[in-house]
């Protein structure tokens, strides 16, 4: 298989990427991934695949055409099966180096992308052009179906995955959750609940909306760790941290930067909060929670409405409303 995606940094399409390739070799197959790089190549390799490095992270149609004919030529040398593309500049030189090797061309939904306008409808439905179509979500299925009509057969939901045997609170030795303590300045003494929002800083992943709840919430026992590297969004960094001090939050509430020890992170947690203001294609972030023996609260909404029985194994808060948030950490 040779899985196509922009890049190897953060997300949830990477993950997926490096699960795959981790399964495949794992059961003797050959797991070849294209991207323009990043950080989590070395999980690729590590995990028994093999990384090439093409500049997939363009819309530009002249090189969409060049990385077509490079996918092809590295389909045609290693006796491709499946040309697998988890996004939609990749799925569009990904799907032309299939068609002309007559290769199985699959792709994976990630997310509900915006489609106004009929250019932008155009440029997402790649992803529905797949012999087979993965949804990671029923939302994302439906959404497949009622915008591009794709024909129901073609889909397959098969949810996103955690590794139940990292996020196992037996597997987290104390001394990493004792670390990520001290590296996140919550080892003063306190004792009070802390809250863990993981996620990338971008607005509509709802950290302003936590901090409003947090004020709202009026107690000063408790703590809140907000993980996530800001990806160059330096303006909405410093609005979170006007925010934390404007509301009385300032070393209740601290910007931690990105983890990459997200065991230890719910394992040092009383509760984690997925308050996206936009539905969440799946949202990985709840089951690695549940997964860790931590209560999620996430927004009512996308995929968080598939994972998160209300009441049950967690609570779901009406979207971008911060009293309702801070009802449901209360």
């Amino acid at each position: 298989m040779l899985q196509a995606l922009p890049h190897l940094g953060a997300g949830g399409a990477v993950q997926g990427a490096v699960d795959i390739a981790a399964a495949l070799a794992a059961a003797g197959g050959t797991a070849l991934v294209a991207s323009a790089g990043g950080p989590r190549v070395a999980d690729i390799e590590a995990a028994g695949g093999r990384h090439i490095r093409l500049p997939l992270d363009t819309k530009n149609p002249a090189r969409l055409w060049r990385n077509a004919r490079a996918l092809a030529r590295i389909a045609a040398e290693h006796g491709v099966d499946i040309v697998h593309a988890r996004s939609r500049g990749p799925a569009w030189s990904a799907e032309a180096a299939a068609r002309r090797l007559g290769r199985r061309f699959v792709t994976t939904f990630h997310g509900v992308h915006g489609h106004r306008g009929r250019l932008k409808r155009v440029w997402n439905a790649v992803m529905t052009r797949g012999d087979r179509v993965i949804a990671v979500s029923e939302h994302v299925a439906r959404h497949a179906r009622a915008v591009y009509g794709t024909p129901p057969e073609r889909i397959r939901v098969i949810h996103r995955g955690v590794d139940i045997a990292r996020f196992d609170p037996a597997a987290v030795a104390p001394g990493r959750v004792a670390a990520l303590r001290a590296a996140w300045g919550f080892d003063d003494g306190g004792d009070g609940p802390l809250i863990l929002l993981p996620g990338r800083l971008t607005r509509w992943k709802g950290q302003a909306v936590l901090i409003e709840a947090l004020a709202r919430l009026g107690r000063r026992d408790v703590r809140c760790a907000l993980a996530g590297d800001d990806q160059g969004r330096r303006g909405y960094r410093r609005e979170l941290e006007a925010a934390i001090a404007r509301l009385g939050l300032a070393g209740r509430a601290r910007l931690v930067g990105a983890c990459a020890d997200m065991p230890a992170a719910c394992a040092l947690a009383d509760l984690v909060v997925m308050p996206s203001t936009r539905p969440e294609a799946f949202g990985r972030v709840a089951v690695e929670a549940q997964a860790m023996a931590r209560p999620a609260i996430a927004s009512d909404h996308g995929g968080a409405r598939e994972t998160i029985l209300h009441g049950e194994t967690g609570w779901l808060a009406a979207p971008d409303d911060a009293a309702a948030l801070a009802a449901a950490l209360a």
